[in-house]
């Protein structure tokens, strides 16, 4: 679990300030949750947690917070399992590992595809700003549920 320290907080009032956004109280809990976890969570998981915290918290804010969020390139939203997408605070450059069977999303770090260059004839379609490459597949934990099935 990643630790949330004072200087993260700091970091995500002033990246607010600087975009023109208010830092309010449900925004930072709501990166807080984010910043605290790897799982990739879903609205709802998110709405559960923080609402333990503030009670009067919507999942309307939660839905509302996490487009500003994304617009903002604060969070991205990742591969949807079920059609709930998920998000990931780390906006650093990475991938994923998505299991096909229980939706474990895993981040992985991999220099040489950092070094990926989109296709030139992908550039007829539109200006591409980011290549983010996703593995699906059973995870290690299925996998070994599936050998002991059979």
């Amino acid at each position: 679990m990643k630790n949330i320290t004072k200087k993260s907080a700091d970091h995500f009032v002033r990246a607010c300030r600087k975009k023109g956004l208010k830092a309010t109280n449900q925004r930072r809990e709501i990166m807080r949750e984010l910043l605290k976890t790897k799982e990739h969570p879903d609205a709802e998981t998110i709405f559960r947690k923080v609402r333990k915290r503030l009670p009067a918290i919507s999942l309307d804010t939660v839905y509302r917070t996490l487009r500003v969020f994304e617009d903002n390139g604060d969070v991205f939203r990742v591969a949807t399992f079920n059609d709930r997408a998920r998000y990931d605070a780390n906006t650093s450059s990475h991938h994923h590992f998505v299991c096909s069977y229980c939706g474990r999303i895993v981040d992985c770090h991999c220099p040489v595809l950092d070094r990926f260059q989109a296709p030139r004839e992908l550039a007829r379609l539109g200006r591409i700003d980011r290549v983010h490459i996703e593995f699906r597949g059973l995870c290690s934990h299925c996998q070994t549920r599936e050998a002991a099935r059979q």
